[in-house]
């Protein structure tokens, strides 16, 4: 019963983690939008260039930390982490 809490822990956990990096891929997707309008000066360009830029590294630790916590399963049925 205690493998299965933690297997629903780390679900939830995952799900937190995986609804932050849609977020931040939504905030990225509003920043290019108004990058790409005709109407942003060259300081708004730069800011908004920064912000993309700023989260575009917290999406990648995301990834990097989600990719560490992969597990593999042998033939043996037995996990080691990726």
């Amino acid at each position: 019963m205690e493998a299965v809490q933690k297997t629903e822990l780390k679900t939830e956990q995952e799900t937190k983690q995986q609804e932050s990096l849609e977020e931040l891929f939504q905030k990225l997707e509003e920043i290019a939008g108004c990058l790409e309008g005709e109407n942003v000066n060259l300081e708004d360009s730069f800011r908004l260039y920064n912000e993309g830029m700023q989260l575009l590294k917290k999406c990648n630790d995301t990834i990097d930390k989600v990719e560490k916590k992969v597990l593999i399963l042998d033939e043996e049925g037995e996990t080691h982490e990726f």
